[in-house]
């Protein structure tokens, strides 16, 4: 008997007996905030499952398949040109207005197809960050100082980050490129102006579907959300007719996917998210049953899936539990938060980086968050420190990292932006306060 194995499952055993002895059912805070964990998870899932995850993951799938290897090291590999491999990672997310979460996807699948480290990591920061509409309503609300800060940090973010985390795992990065097979030159499968629309309309239908509601109703932001189910439509029509001309899906499973969509559309107009997800079923209908490209598209994006949703989900859950939904209570006291993040002090900077880090973020949600928080008597430097930790990291994103990095490099890149993060909003304080 291996009597070391034995007393460790003793103490565990004894440790979850200790947990369900103590644990305070009937507190009022404790039943709080497992009802708060219940609703931030069931929000995550009505609002960005199937509309932000969804969509990435057949992104994320896309990229294995249809974008070969040898482009993805020619333009973000290890040995690729330093200023155009972070120059395309850093300004990424001024194309795609995603969340820490639904970034991920993408980042496992450009990190999975052989692109640097570096590049990987500022497009895992930037795609979250640098988003232009929320910049703007930072600058709006918040005022154009906390705005022009928080655009120019997030790019200084990503390149920084980028290059720390290259430097850093320089030697893994070696022996990770070393390990890679030569890569001769392809020939495509297909045009580039081909496979450049076939993603484009993805992203589009992204973009679009979540596109939020601005605060003003005229200009062009407001147009687009008044618009924003007709170009998600009207890209699913260009997507499903790609389908059909460019990678041979069946034509008449693509056609009943597009009428019962359109059907349900007409029916439930007031419901959008009924004719996405019979969209959604109809897309994976045709590529699962294809024995080609578009099995293979499927069969990658069902890994991703797979690997990533249930961390997300599970991450979300706890950190429901200790922060809960805007406007509600965890296990954690708001007035804590409020409390630590007053002043301009190195420690409520810091303080204000690491609850930002750990919360999630909705996209746009972090701007109401932090004014709410100005208003409790929060310094402006802690919170920029928030702006540039908050989106771009959460609980269940560090969680997801890992699975795809590794610990030591899930640990050092959250801690470059928790550390950058409180350094810059200490200076901006110290400046601007």
């Amino acid at each position: 008997m291996n009597w070391r194995e034995e007393w460790k499952i003793l103490i565990l055993m004894v440790g979850i007996f200790l947990v369900c002895w103590y644990i305070p059912v009937g507190s009022p805070r404790f039943d709080t905030a497992v009802l708060e964990a219940f609703h931030l998870v069931k929000w995550y899932a009505q609002e960005h499952v199937l509309l932000c995850l969804v969509p990435a993951f057949f992104i994320a799938g896309a990229i294995g398949v249809f974008v070969s290897q040898a482009a993805v090291m020619r333009y973000l590999g290890a040995g690729a040109k330093k200023a155009l491999a972070y120059g395309v990672a850093s300004v990424s997310g001024t194309v795609l207005a995603v969340c820490s979460c639904t970034v991920l996807p993408l980042f496992a699948g450009i990190y999975r197809m052989g692109a640097g480290l570096g590049p990987a990591c500022a497009f895992l920061y930037s795609g979250p960050a640098i988003n232009v509409l929320a910049i703007v309503l930072t600058a709006r609300i918040l005022g154009p100082d906390l705005g022009v800060a928080r655009a120019v940090g997030a790019v200084a973010f990503s390149l920084v980050v980028g290059i720390a985390m290259a430097f850093f795992f320089r030697r893994d990065e070696c022996q990770r490129l070393a390990a890679q097979p030569v890569m001769g030159e392809e020939v495509p499968a297909r045009p580039l102006w081909q496979t450049a629309i076939y993603f484009a309309l993805m992203v589009a239908i992204l973009v679009f579907a979540n596109w939020g509601r601005p605060q003003e109703e005229g200009g062009l932001w407001a147009a687009l959300f008044a618009a924003k189910w007709w170009l998600t439509s009207g890209a699913a029509l260009g997507l499903a007719a790609v389908l059909v001309a460019w990678l041979g899906a069946s034509w008449w499973k693509v056609g009943v996917s597009v009428l019962v969509t359109a059907v349900l559309a007409l029916f439930f107009p007031r419901e959008p998210v009924v004719a996405f997800t019979a969209g959604t079923i109809g897309l994976s209908w045709v590529t699962s049953t294809d024995p080609g490209e578009g099995g293979a598209w499927f069969s990658a994006s069902w890994t991703f899936a797979k690997q990533i949703l249930p961390l997300l989900l599970g991450g979300v859950l706890v950190a429901g539990f200790l922060l809960g939904r805007v406007g509600h209570e965890g296990i954690i006291p708001s007035g804590w938060v409020a409390g630590f993040v007053g002043g301009n002090s190195l420690g409520a900077n810091f303080f204000a980086s690491v609850v930002g880090a750990f919360m999630y973020f909705a996209t746009l949600t972090e701007v109401p968050i932090v004014q709410g928080l100005l208003g409790a008597g929060m310094g402006k430097g802690p919170a920029l420190a928030l702006l540039l930790a908050g989106p771009a990291l959460s609980l269940p994103n560090m969680l997801v990292i890992n699975s795809i990095m590794g610990a030591r490099k899930t640990i050092v890149f959250v801690s470059l932006v928790v550390a950058m993060a409180t350094v810059t909003g200490w200076v901006f304080g110290a400046v601007w306060g």
